[in-house]
C-alpha cells in the first residue's frame, strides 16, 4: 500500500517510530510519570484500573499504580502490528518496521556484508524451523519472564535489536527479516498471498520499485533506486504473492501455519489453566503482576480450585507444545479429508490449491481468535458501543480477506503476470489500436481479448509475433517467474494464441541468450554479485 510513497518520507516515518520505541524501552528502566495514569484513585485517567479483586489460583492480585510500558507494548503495539499485516499487508509493515530500520545501521555506515547468505545452505533450507522455534521460545519467555517484568522486557528488546544488527552486519540485506526474525513467521501467516489492501507487484509498472523492496535515494540522479542485494530468492519484499506460492510446499511451511494456530490457542488457554479463570487475562493485570519471576516454581496449573504440583516453568512450555502438536495433527487430517472431498467433485484440483485454502482458514481462525483475546484488556475499557464496532470491524476485514484469498491460485497469479507482460509488449508496437478498439484502451481488455487483438490487427506480421513473445519471455526471466530451462510450459498458452511453435520458443530463447546471457545463467550473475560484495 505504501510502495509509491518515497523512501525519504518513509525514512522519516520509521525514524519517528524508532524514537518512540526507544523512549518506550527507556521507560521500562526508568518511568517516574506514567504510574499516575494507572492509579485506581485517579478518576480523571482513562487508563486507571478498577480496584477489583482478580483471582489467581484463589488469591486476589495486589492492586497498585504501575508504569505503563509493558501495557503499551503488549496491549497496544503488538495487536496493532497484527492488524496492519492482515489489512494493509506485509509490504506496509516492512516499510514502517522500526526493528528493520535499526537492523540497517551497518548498511547506513557503509559496511559491506562479511558473509554470503546463499552459501549458508542450512539456514536457507531450515530457517522456517529456526524462526518457529524462536517464536515458541519467545512466547514461553513472555509468559514466564517478560510480561510484567519491565527490566527483563527492556533487556529482551535491546537483545533483539543487537541480534538484528549483528545478523545484517554478517549477511547484509534483510537477512534478519527473512531468515531469523520470529515475527517473520507471524508476517507469513497473516499476510498469506496478499493483505486486504496490499499493492500487487506482478501487475505494477516495471520501472517502479515494487512493494517493500530495499531501496535508497540516489543523490546524483535525484531519484530512488533499488538497494536489493539478492539475499533471498522469491523475496517476499519484492513480490509477496510470488513468494507465497514459491514457498507454499517448502519444508517447515505446514509447521508455520498449523503450528502458529496452535500457539495462539495455547497461549490464551494457558492463562485460564494457570489462574483458574479467564478474568485474569481479560483484566490485563498480567502486564503488571508483582514478582512475576517468583512464580516460576509455583504450581503452573490450577484446576477445579486445586493447584496441580507441576512448576509453571514446566507447565507453560508443556501447554504450548501440546497445543502445537495437536493443531498440526488435526489440521493435517482435516487437510487430507478436505482434499479427498474436493477431488471427488473436481479431480483436477491441485495439492497446492487445497493446501492454500486450508492455510487461509487457519489464518482466518488465528486472526479472529487473537482479537477475541489479543488487546482485549484495552478494548474492554472502552464503551460497549465501541467494543461492538471493533468486533464487527474484525469480523468484516477477516471475512473480506478470506473471500479475496479463497480462490487465488498460482495459475491465476502466473496468468495475470503473463497477461500484464503481454499488454506491456503490445503497447510497444507502433500500431494505432484506436482503429479496432472502438474507444477502449488496452488496459480494459481481458487476456483472451488481448490475444484475439494480436491476431486480427492489420499488418500484424510474424515479426511482430516474435517480438511480442520475446518481450514476454524476457520479462518472465528477468522477474524470476521461471528459469530458462523451465520456460517452455508456462508460455504454452501464449505460443498457441500467437501461432508459434516450440521450435520458435527455443529460437527466441537462443537469441535472448546471445543478447542477455545473465538471463540464461542467473547463477553466474549471483556469484559475480557475491564476489563484488565481498
Amino acid at each position: 500500500m505504501l510502495n509509491n510513497v518515497s523512501e525519504k518520507k518513509m525514512h522519516t516515518v520509521r525514524f519517528v517510530l524508532v524514537i518512540g520505541w526507544l523512549v518506550l524501552i527507556l521507560s521500562l528502566f526508568y518511568d517516574p510519570i506514567s504510574h499516575h495514569l494507572t492509579d485506581p484513585n485517579n478518576l480523571l485517567s482513562p487508563f486507571r484500573d478498577p480496584n477489583t479483586c482478580v483471582l489467581v489460583q484463589g488469591k486476589c492480585l495486589e492492586q497498585a499504580a504501575y508504569p505503563m510500558g509493558t501495557r503499551i507494548f503488549w496491549g497496544m503495539i503488538v495487536p496493532s502490528a497484527i492488524m496492519i499485516l492482515l489489512v494493509f499487508g506485509h509490504d506496509t509493515w516492512r516499510r514502517i518496521c522500526p526493528l528493520y530500520f535499526l537492523s540497517q545501521i551497518p548498511r547506513a555506515l557503509g559496511l559491506n556484508p562479511r558473509l554470503n547468505i546463499r552459501k549458508n545452505r542450512w539456514l536457507a533450507q531450515n530457517h522456517l524451523y529456526l524462526q518457529f522455534a524462536l517464536l515458541f521460545i519467545g512466547l514461553n519467555c513472555r509468559i514466564l519472564f517478560i510480561n510484567s517484568a519491565r527490566t527483563v522486557l527492556g533487556l529482551f528488546l535491546i537483545l533483539t535489536i543487537l541480534s538484528a544488527i549483528t545478523v545484517v552486519f554478517l549477511y547484509g540485506g534483510r537477512s534478519w527479516c527473512h531468515y531469523v526474525c520470529p515475527f517473520g513467521i507471524v508476517q507469513t501467516v497473516f499476510t498469506g498471498p496478499r493483505g486486504l489492501l496490499s499493492s500487487p507487484a506482478h501487475t505494477a509498472e516495471r520501472r517502479t520499485i515494487p512493494q517493500s523492496e530495499c531501496r535508497t535515494f540516489d543523490k546524483k540522479k535525484a531519484k530512488e533506486k533499488s538497494a536489493c542485494i539478492g539475499c533471498k530468492s522469491a523475496c517476499i519484499d519484492k513480490d509477496a504473492e510470488k513468494s507465497y506460492w514459491h514457498y507454499l510446499s517448502h519444508p517447515g511451511r505446514k509447521l508455520v501455519q498449523y503450528g502458529y494456530l496452535g500457539l495462539v490457542i495455547g497461549y490464551f488457554i494457558y492463562y485460564g489453566l494457570y489462574a483458574g479463570n479467564f478474568d485474569y487475562y481479560f483484566s490485563g493485570d498480567w502486564v503488571h503482576e508483582p514478582n512475576q519471576l517468583a512464580t516460576l516454581w509455583q504450581p503452573g496449573f490450577y484446576l477445579f480450585n486445586q493447584p496441580i504440583p507441576i512448576p509453571k516453568l514446566v507447565a507453560c512450555p508443556l501447554t504450548l507444545g501440546i497445543c502445537v502438536v495437536m493443531s498440526c495433527l488435526i489440521c493435517t487430517k482435516l487437510e487430507k479429508a478436505y482434499r479427498a472431498s474436493l477431488r471427488r467433485h473436481n479431480p483436477s484440483i491441485s495439492r497446492e490449491q487445497v493446501l492454500h485454502r486450508v492455510f487461509s482458514i487457519c489464518t482466518f481462525l488465528a486472526f479472529n481468535i487473537f482479537f477475541i483475546y489479543g488487546g482485549r484488556p484495552e478494548i474492554l475499557s472502552l464503551p460497549l458501543s465501541v467494543q461492538l464496532m471493533f468486533n464487527g470491524f474484525v469480523a468484516v476485514v477477516s471475512s473480506l480477506w478470506l473471500y479475496r484469498t479463497w480462490n487465488r491460485s498460482a495459475e491465476q497469479y502466473n496468468r495475470e503476470s503473463l497477461t500484464h507482460s503481454f499488454r506491456r509488449q503490445l503497447q510497444k508496437i507502433p500500431v494505432d489500436f484506436s482503429q479496432v478498439l472502438e474507444g477502449r484502451s488496452l488496459e480494459q481488455l481481458k487476456a483472451d481479448e488481448l490475444y484475439v487483438l494480436a491476431k486480427v490487427l492489420p499488418n500484424f506480421s510474424q515479426q511482430y509475433r516474435f517480438s511480442l513473445y520475446k518481450g514476454v519471455l524476457q520479462d518472465g526471466l528477468e522477474e524470476g517467474r521461471f528459469q530458462s530451462s523451465q520456460s517452455l510450459e508456462p508460455l504454452q498458452g501464449i505460443r498457441h494464441q500467437l501461432g508459434l511453435s516450440d521450435e520458435d520458443h527455443y529460437t527466441i530463447l537462443s537469441e535472448l541468450g546471445g543478447e542477455h546471457s545473465h538471463l540464461l545463467y542467473p547463477n553466474q550473475q549471483t556469484e559475480l554479485v557475491a564476489i563484488q560484495q565481498s
